[in-house]
């Protein structure tokens, strides 16, 4: 009889794409990296709770969490893989987020200037993807007399 294969256990990180005023909201971490706002989903805690609470905690910033984005792998390193779900957040909040004691800095930084820091790939694509979603011109339907 075959023996089957271990099974792989994934910490999961549900972040999300926060836009405050054209600018997305971007945190240093321990890597260096530039990252999204969000954090490890406990035992039997909704992702989307997760997140508002996350938020709240690193930026002092209330969010209204909207769509899933992406689900995607990030291999950190040997042995440290994340399951990373990113939604697209509302902010409420007209305040300049504040930094947290989780993360070296604190940025917004517009759409443009992202490309030139140095962040995951999926976090990217989820920041393009709600840009898009955000900036879509709305289609407006011709009413028939």
């Amino acid at each position: 009889m075959a023996q089957s294969a271990p099974s792989y256990r994934h910490l999961v990180s549900v972040k999300g794409v926060c836009v405050q005023g054209h600018r997305v909201l971007l945190l240093r971490n321990e890597r260096d990296e530039w990252e999204l706002p969000g954090g490890k989903l406990e035992r039997g805690e909704d992702p989307q709770a997760c997140l508002a609470r996350e938020v709240a905690e690193e930026s002092g910033w209330d969010v209204r969490v909207g769509p899933l984005l992406d689900v995607w792998q990030y291999h950190i390193f040997a042995g440290a893989d994340v399951l990373v779900l990113t939604y697209g957040c509302e902010v409420i909040s007209l305040d300049p987020p504040v930094l947290s004691e989780e993360h070296k800095q604190i940025g917004l930084f517009a759409m443009d200037d992202v490309c030139f820091l140095r962040t995951p790939d999926g976090y990217r694509r989820s920041i393009d993807t709600w840009w898009a979603a955000q900036t879509r011109p709305v289609r407006k339907i011709a009413r028939t007399a």
